[in-house]
């Protein structure tokens, strides 16, 4: 009967947008027992993807209102449950595995989940939640990297941030499961900055907006690569990602799926007559999208992904990011909403 839960729990976190494929193994299930005690696994199996009220999700659970609204805030409180709250009615709705539930478990992160995780991912995890489109992220270029005229506004990663009021910073999911695996990352792990438009009481953990730009200038500096969420609108977070750890960017360097993350809009360009090999630019690329050849650096401009690190580390100001022709150019989704539509009618999971 417990296993039963767990399974439907499974099965509803695959009717999501972002999917949650099964396995040969199983082992999807021994990831929701770990995180997921049989009683939450039983609630959440009454959520959808839909936001709805306390009432609404207990007469679905056959259960006490008050007894469900605790168990919901708890839920929200581990970042398994997401929180609605419009036309003052506070709702509730199942989060999605990735991006979601996965990211929300730094507390519970070890050896055994970070096992189950990869070995999730290595099967056909990857496969079935990457390949997916519209892709869960995209690439944003480094700040400064792409000249002001040309940059489209829901590409300049500063200009977000400061539209935004609110600003905190937590530790890499990636990079702690990676760790557990016994892998030796050298960027650092607290780097993961979420913010919003909204005013709210100061929470730990929180930046002020100069510590969350002076954040994004440290990440750009040692070489991360600015992810966020597909969409143009809505963006509230910045991942700032490594080839060796990042499971979006994993999925391009190690699982064949070239569309595991949306790129950005700008390809990389080297001035070969004045390239001097120093190979910066290629120990700063995480996908493996420039080479040298002939002791001076040359792009695999279908492999890069527009994030201009190569540029931010070029020393002698010979690398550039130059915006795509206009029939290139893949605009996101308007909002998550869209992309949620997107995905599902993708999916055949509507019309």
């Amino acid at each position: 009967m417990t296993d039963d839960v767990y399974t439907r729990l499974a099965i509803a976190l695959d009717r999501l947008p972002n999917g949650y494929p099964r396995t040969a193994s199983g082992v999807e299930i021994r990831i929701l027992q770990k995180i997921f005690s049989p009683e939450e696994a039983a609630l959440a199996c009454a959520l959808t993807g839909t936001p709805e009220s306390v009432e609404a999700i207990a007469a679905r659970a056959c259960s006490d209102s008050a007894q469900v609204s605790r168990m919901l805030f708890k839920l929200v409180r581990r970042g398994m449950v997401w929180l609605d709250k419009r036309d003052g009615e506070t709702r509730f709705r199942l989060a999605p595995f990735v991006v979601g539930i996965y990211e929300a478990q730094i507390e519970l992160m070890d050896h055994e989940l970070a096992h189950l995780v990869e070995d999730y991912f290595t099967a056909e995890g990857a496969q079935g939640i990457m390949q997916l489109q519209p892709a869960l992220h995209r690439v944003i270029p480094a700040d400064g990297t792409v000249k002001s005229e040309a940059i489209l506004p829901y590409e300049d990663v500063r200009a977000i941030l400061l539209e935004a009021r609110t600003f905190s910073v937590r530790d890499c999911i990636c990079r702690l499961q990676q760790a557990h695996l016994g892998k030796a990352c050298e960027y650092p792990t607290h780097v993961c900055l979420s913010f919003s438009a909204s005013e709210r009481a100061p929470r730990q953990g929180d930046l002020s907006q100069a510590e969350a730009l002076d954040l994004l200038a440290m990440t750009e500096k040692v070489g991360l690569v600015h992810t966020v969420s597909n969409v143009i609108e809505g963006v509230g977070y910045v991942c700032n990602c490594c080839g060796c750890c990042c499971g979006i960017l994993r999925g391009v360097t190690e699982w064949g799926i070239q569309d595991s993350v949306a790129y950005a809009n700008y390809y990389a360009v080297i001035d070969t007559a004045l390239c001097t090999g120093c190979g910066s630019c290629i120990e700063r690329c995480h996908v493996q999208a420039i080479s040298e050849d002939g002791g001076v650096a040359v792009v695999d401009q279908a492999r890069c992904i527009g994030c201009g690190l190569c540029v931010s580390g070029c020393p002698n100001d010979v690398a550039r990011l130059e915006r795509k022709p206009e029939a290139e150019i893949v605009h996101p989704p308007k909002d998550y909403a869209e992309w949620e539509h997107q995905r599902l009618r993708n999916r055949g999971l509507r019309e």
